[in-house]
């Protein structure tokens, strides 16, 4: 599991992004309960996370509406399978309307370059 920390912070919001190999919605969900381990990602306000599968995408958007998408539209973009990314926030008490979205496309992609 690779975790980038403190990502991206905007009016009180902060996010981190994680992923992992993923092969199974079995996995997805261990991936996940093992992330929420952590008591700050288990505090979190949103943990939206996405994996492409070979039988289609699998996402969850915790509360983010629509956020699972952009990542799985991100992960088809660069024909990345079989690896989950999770982008999490943690809510800073004003509300970032689009801006959100602009934020999960960013830390995908910082979490993609890290991948190489």
């Amino acid at each position: 599991m690779k975790i980038i920390d403190n990502v991206i912070s905007d009016r009180g919001s902060k996010y981190a992004v994680s992923g992992a190999p993923c092969t199974s919605p079995e996995e997805a969900k261990a991936f996940i309960k093992e992330l929420c381990r952590k008591k700050k990602f288990a505090k979190a306000t949103h943990n939206t996370w996405a994996v492409l599968l070979d039988e289609g995408p699998l996402k969850n958007d915790d509360g983010e509406s629509g956020a699972g998408m952009v990542i799985v539209r991100m992960l088809e973009r660069e024909g990345l399978k079989g690896h989950i990314i999770c982008v999490t926030r943690w809510f800073g008490g004003k509300h970032l309307g689009g801006d959100r979205f602009r934020h999960v496309q960013d830390a995908v992609r910082v979490y993609l370059e890290g991948l190489g």
